[in-house]
């Protein structure tokens, strides 16, 4: 066996749109699945990785985690039990980065598990995702392509309030009751995403912790308003409004201490840098080109490197499907697509 699973990386919050907007972008993890054991043993098993990750492997949690979730109904559905499944993952998506490394890893082996086990909703596929990351932005983006919003809903309190029930849980994503709903854009063919990576990364948790744990009514209102203004000016190709439009008072200002170059990045002034924004939590920033790419990445790089921070620059253009490799799926289970 030879299937292949790309799962593509990911822009987060654009600017206002934090933990809530994301853009998949090409740059992909890929999982390779190399053998099937019909053991009944539902595991995943990463036989090679590169790069080598160390420790706790998402792209093997995700798969246990869904498998906990669905396994023995889709295994009754098919009439088998789940299988042992070996892979391996080749990724181009650099870690801690701020490009959805983490969200690949969790799509990736949600994906495997509906390829070897049978269809499994795309709303658990992400829910289960989403469950391993905390936030589900990047999982969405990653599971479906192009631009992504989602909105986390969950059972109503019971009447007075949280009562003997408590509070919901803290868990966030996954849990009992919570689901996730995902809004879906197609991205404008000829708008890429300019991202300057430094060498060293930076832990979404980091970068958490900076964050405040409230912001003001203006705060609030402004990153409304931008968001909006986002979303309408890429469907509508009113370019003029980008600028504007990613600028972030939530928590690009917060975590601007510890990404040295983004200051730098936002202030670039020039008529082919259509707007510029932290991609996720940092330490990777965007800018928005439609025009003169390679111009715009030497801009980039040259702000990143008068700051102090030696970057990795590349043009992404936008992945706009969603990403399993639907042939082989519907060969493996007798479905059309």
């Amino acid at each position: 066996m030879n299937i292949e699973i790309a799962v593509p990386g990911s822009v987060a919050n654009l600017g206002g749109g934090f933990d809530t907007l994301a853009v998949a972008v090409q740059l992909y993890l890929r999982a390779r699945i190399v053998d099937v054991r019909a053991d009944g043993g539902s595991r995943l098993v990463v036989v090679n990785s590169r790069p080598p990750v160390s420790g706790d492997n998402i792209v093997e949690r995700a798969f246990a985690a869904i498998a906990r979730r669905v396994g023995a109904d889709v295994g009754n559905v098919v009439g088998n039990s789940v299988p042992s499944v070996f892979v391996e993952v080749d990724s181009d998506i650099p870690l801690a980065a701020g490009l959805g490394s983490s969200a690949a890893a969790a799509i990736a082996g949600v994906r495997v598990f509906e390829h070897v086990a049978g269809p499994v909703p795309e709303s658990t596929l992400l829910a289960v995702a989403a469950s391993i990351e905390g936030h589900a932005d990047n999982a969405a983006a990653s599971l479906l392509g192009g631009l992504t919003s989602v909105v986390e809903t969950s059972p109503p309190s019971p009447p007075g309030g949280f009562g003997e029930a408590g509070p919901p849980s803290p868990g966030g994503f996954g849990e009992a009751g919570t689901e996730v709903q995902v809004l879906r854009w197609r991205w404008p063919e000829d708008l890429r995403l300019i991202v300057a990576t430094p060498c060293a990364g930076l832990a979404t948790s980091t970068a958490r912790a900076a964050l405040a744990p409230s912001v003001s009514r203006n705060d609030a209102v402004f990153n409304l308003q931008r968001v909006l203004s986002l979303v309408h000016a890429l469907q509508h190709g009113e370019y003029e409004r980008l600028r504007d439009a990613l600028q972030d008072r939530w928590h690009q200002p917060a975590r601007a201490a510890l990404v040295p170059h983004l200051g730098a990045a936002l202030a670039i002034d020039d008529p082919d840098v259509l707007g510029a924004c932290l991609s996720g939590a940092g330490p990777s920033v965007a800018v928005l080109a439609r025009r003169d790419f390679a111009r715009v990445e030497r801009l980039l790089q040259a702000a990143c490197e008068a700051a102090g921070s030696p970057v990795t620059v590349r043009t992404l253009a936008v992945h706009q499907s969603p990403n399993v490799m639907r042939d082989a799926m519907a060969s493996a289970h007798g479905r059309t697509t």
